[in-house]
């Protein structure tokens, strides 16, 4: 529990929330970005919490970084995944977790902290099944170079189009899902790597799950190592995988298509 935050309420206190943070020869800057973390959720969050600290196969001395982060905190823990991909990394962290919600962000912190609770409150309070940070909302505030913002508006549109969805980014660093949504839908993704984002969403929304979309304040790293064409070009072969996947007579047959009506939330307010 946050030593800054007395909940009032007791169903509020016994909720528990992890956030993944997967990282891949990040040791520059993670004691950072979780020592911020920590000191966020601490003022901020009523519920329980753990940041949960993805350890991708690195080799510059990220693991020793984190092992001295879980020594010095309580609500700092690691999992060790011997293989790259982010989306490994997520599946493992998120599988072994028994949080009411899980979520994750990039360990730069491109998205505003303040983002979280809003995602949290959307899954926790208001009945949705996944909660996303989007850059893309006209509400949104972004700083990024013009070259990513093209790429990526792109494949937002291509995604539509493809596959006729109405979130509206699936990219963005920033997500909470329901523990619904780990035991059910992400044994069905397949991807290991960046395209797991966009493959969990897909399959949220055309399942019939309720899908958040909530506008955040997002200001693009510039010692990013996301190699931003070769993973555009992995996501649309992933789209093409799951245009075929999500064949019409597949989604009638599948039982979770009735589980429960789909509709989107496209806020324009930062609550």
């Amino acid at each position: 529990m946050a030593p800054g935050v007395q909940p009032t309420d007791p169903a509020v206190a016994s909720v528990k929330v992890d956030l993944v943070i997967p990282v891949l020869n990040e040791a520059h800057v993670l004691r950072a970005s979780v020592a911020r973390v920590h000191a966020f959720f601490s003022e901020q969050l009523p519920y329980r919490w753990r940041i949960v600290i993805a350890e991708n196969g690195s080799t510059d001395g990220t693991l020793e970084v984190a092992n001295e982060l879980c020594d010095q905190w309580s609500e700092v823990d690691v999992v060790v995944i011997d293989r790259p991909g982010r989306g490994r990394a997520l599946r493992s962290a998120w599988t072994r977790s028994d949080a009411d919600v899980v979520s994750y962000t990039d360990v730069d912190l491109s998205t505003e902290l303040e983002a979280l609770p809003r995602l949290y409150r959307a899954i926790l309070e208001d009945g949705y099944d996944v909660a996303v940070g989007s850059r893309l909302l006209p509400a949104s505030s972004t700083t990024r170079s013009f070259r990513r913002q093209v790429i990526s508006r792109g494949y937002n549109q291509i995604l539509k189009l493809a596959l006729q969805v109405g979130f509206s980014d699936a990219q963005t660093g920033c997500k909470a899902v329901s523990r619904e949504v780990v035991d059910k839908l992400l044994p069905l993704a397949q991807d290991q790597g960046w395209f797991l984002d966009t493959e969990l969403l897909v399959l949220a929304e055309k399942l019939g799950y309720r899908i958040a979309d909530l506008p955040v304040v997002w200001v693009e790293d510039d010692d990013s190592r996301v190699k931003i064409v070769r993973t555009a070009v992995d996501d649309l072969r992933g789209v093409i995988r799951l245009r075929r996947w999500l064949r019409p007579e597949r989604l009638e047959t599948e039982p979770l298509s009735r589980a429960r009506p789909s509709r989107m939330r496209h806020a324009n307010s930062l609550r």
